[in-house]
């Protein structure tokens, strides 16, 4: 996992509420165990509509993504983390996110900012013409504009994502503890080892 620190660029200034994770990856894509190819499935529905904010060549390859309240409801599938980060976005911003949705977006690296919607109205404005930037350290998110908005964060959610750690990052971490921890438990209980018989 990329750590991540300031996120800056364009924003899809896509703005909908209630977005679904079905929406975000439909079912039929749920077949890949891989996370690569996700961005072609991503916002299918969406993109089939002609006109549609995601498909605008003036957004492609935006790391962030604006969203309406709620986003990212409905069940829990992870490939709509893998999906959006297959796009090429890190940073998500709505007013609220489903608990599940932040939860998968976090061990895969996407930062989530929760602001007030008029913070967010005043993005999606500047999103159609200027880039915004995130900054984890500072929780703050700017415009061109002078615009600036702090944003709360986890303090341990904050910490995994500045260093870049996942799950397995976070227990390599504790890789010497743990060896040392093994060592003295074969030593003290030997009969635990692989391939130790028991006596009689």
């Amino acid at each position: 996992m990329d750590p991540v620190s300031s996120i800056e660029g364009r924003a899809i200034p896509y703005g909908a509420k209630n977005v679904d994770t079905d929406v975000i990856i439909p079912a039929a894509w749920l077949k890949t165990i891989s996370r690569d190819g996700l961005a072609q499935g991503a916002f299918e529905t969406v993109r089939a509509q002609p006109g549609n904010v995601i498909d605008d060549p003036e957004y492609q390859g935006a790391p962030i993504l604006i969203a309406g309240d709620n986003f990212g409801c409905g069940s829990s599938r992870e490939h709509a983390a893998w999906a959006l980060l297959d796009m090429g976005v890190t940073a998500v911003i709505a007013p609220s996110f489903s608990d599940i949705f932040s939860g998968n977006a976090f061990k895969n690296g996407i930062l989530t900012v929760e602001l007030p919607q008029e913070q967010i109205d005043r993005l999606m404005e500047v999103a159609k013409t200027d880039p915004i930037s995130v900054d984890l350290e500072s929780q703050t998110v700017t415009t061109p504009f002078q615009d600036r908005f702090t944003f709360e964060v986890d303090p341990f959610r904050k910490d995994c994502l500045s260093k870049g750690l996942d799950e397995v990052g976070l227990t390599l971490e504790r890789s010497d503890a743990i060896s040392q921890y093994e060592k003295n438990q074969a030593q003290t209980m030997p009969w635990l080892a692989k391939g130790t018989e028991i006596a009689a």
